[in-house]
């Protein structure tokens, strides 16, 4: 594999398979195409067309007699330029539309992103096999890969405020200079443009720079901040400027005129009301939802940050702490936690590039123990196991399933049911049409294990994950409900 072998095989993955269902409505993905047809097709940012052509969902939010999506509006508006080349050769179908915004306001952020990591994650896992196997855990087996292939925005808004932090620590440290910190600082404003729970890692972000320039000559503070200020004050004037146009004050969002969400809203700040155990154990440990089941190998942060702080790099740790634990208060705080149909709990997606270098710093203290190495490698067959599994059949599991793992995803395999693909395309259907993207994901990882952890280690990585995998099967299931939820996923996946 190339030096960037790895990054070619992701994007292979990536495009290869569309899950696309027209008919489940995706209620978050419509209002953001119907958006960017807008925007260009009329100059404008109702969406009165899209909603007359195909259809409102509960994400379209009515006002002064018009519809509007309810979303920060970034995703949308950087998928402008790939529709408006489309348009030019054709008329864009809703299909199409779906695929041209998911690649331009999804899959090409990320892989941009996964190539900037490379470089920053130098620094705690010097050796390129272990920072390979940590990129091919988070681009394949995480919500990034989930919501990178999906028109959702919560990875573009990780990929902004984590694209922020590289940059702003490379100005801080001193190896570049104000451009970089305008950038990092336009990144930062991005991320609320395009999601808005993303702007609260730039919280700890913030507070990191001024700490570390405290001690600088004052017009140096001066400038950097300044620069800051000045490259996140233009998103965020275009995010008030839509919500002016759109909602009747820059201040107000489509949540607030949302007929669907506002009640949510309504409540306390922003949906955030009060801590509760339930969203705190269904975000993190539950088998339908939690982020360390779903992805398991993410608990390396743990010890990683331990890890980390020994190797000297306690701002880092520090800095990467302090977003987790904002997002888990978030998650635990907020009357919406769940968020409908989809994998993991999407509203902290924003925090994961954070875990990043702990997990290289504890994978790479490990890397002369090959078997050490493989046992914690397990977690990471596991993660792209669920991610790559239900991106390939669909990466849409019902909220109301208790193990959907099983009750979807590995269900529509054995019903030879699997999402649209390039296989499909020229007529190859089922599991035979996506064998191609499970040859990729699974070669990457394999080789990628193979480096890290020698032939021993990935065979160990191997058998205990496949083991945890069969474990999800012993997990407890929902019951006479999810025979009816299935049937219309299966109905939706049919009917293409």
């Amino acid at each position: 594999m190339t030096r960037y072998g790895w990054l070619i095989a992701i994007a292979a993955a990536y495009l290869y398979v569309f899950p696309y269902f027209p008919k489940i409505q995706s209620a978050n993905e419509l209002p953001r195409v119907y958006l960017t047809r807008a925007l260009v097709e009329d100059g404008t940012v109702q969406i009165d067309k899209g909603v007359r052509q195909w259809g409102g969902t509960a994400d379209v939010s009515p006002n002064g007699g018009h519809h509007y999506s309810n979303k920060a509006p970034g995703s949308s508006m950087l998928a402008v330029p790939a529709y408006a080349i489309a348009s030019v050769v054709t008329e864009p179908g809703l299909g199409l539309s779906m695929w041209l915004c998911r690649v331009a306001a999804g899959i090409v952020p990320m892989l941009v992103f996964l190539w900037l990591l490379w470089g920053f994650l130098a620094r705690f896992a010097p050796d390129p096999a272990v920072r390979t196997l940590v990129l091919v855990a988070y681009g394949l087996g995480s919500m990034a890969m989930t919501y990178s292939i999906l028109f959702f925005s919560h990875q573009l808004g990780a990929v902004c405020v984590g694209s922020s932090w590289i940059l702003a620590l490379d100005v801080v440290e001193r190896r570049r200079g104000l451009k970089a910190m305008a950038a990092s600082g336009a990144l930062a404003g991005a991320a609320l443009l395009t999601d808005y729970q993303a702007v609260f890692a730039a919280v700890p972000v913030a507070v990191m720079i001024v700490v570390k320039i405290r001690r600088w000559p004052a017009t140096e503070i001066l400038n950097t901040l300044g620069s800051a200020i000045l490259g996140a004050a233009i998103p965020i004037a275009i995010l008030l400027v839509y919500h002016t146009v759109a909602f009747g004050s820059p201040l107000r969002t489509g949540y607030d005129a949302s007929t669907s969400f506002a009640v949510y809203h309504q409540q306390g700040f922003l949906g955030i009301t009060e801590l509760r155990s339930e969203a705190f154990w269904g975000s993190l440990i539950r088998p339908d939802n939690g982020l360390f089941i779903l992805a398991p190998w993410l608990l390396l942060a743990f010890p990683g940050a331990v890890t980390l702080v020994k190797n000297g790099e306690r701002g880092i740790a520090i800095t990467a702490g302090a977003v987790v634990v904002i997002y888990v208060l978030f998650i635990s705080s907020i009357n919406f936690w769940r968020g409908g149909w989809g994998i993991g709990p999407r509203y902290i997606t924003a925090m994961l590039p954070f875990m990043l270098p702990l997990i290289a710093s504890q994978l790479q203290a490990w890397k002369e123990k090959p078997l050490v190495l493989g046992v914690a490698a397990s977690t990471i067959v596991v993660g792209v196991a669920v991610y790559s599994l239900s991106a390939c059949t669909f990466p849409y599991w019902p909220d109301s399933l208790k193990n959907p793992l099983v009750e979807v995803t590995f269900r529509m395999l054995g019903d030879n049911l699997v999402a649209p693909s390039l296989g499909s395309a020229i007529g190859i259907g089922g599991i035979a049409g996506v064998l191609p993207f499970l040859a990729c994901v699974y070669g990457v990882l394999g080789v990628a294990l193979y480096r890290a952890a020698t032939l021993r280690g990935m065979l160990v990585a191997f058998t205990l994950g496949s083991a945890l995998l069969v474990a999800f099967t012993q997990l407890p299931r929902t019951g006479p409900h999810a025979e009816k939820v299935y049937d219309y996923v299966r109905t939706a996946v049919s009917d293409l």
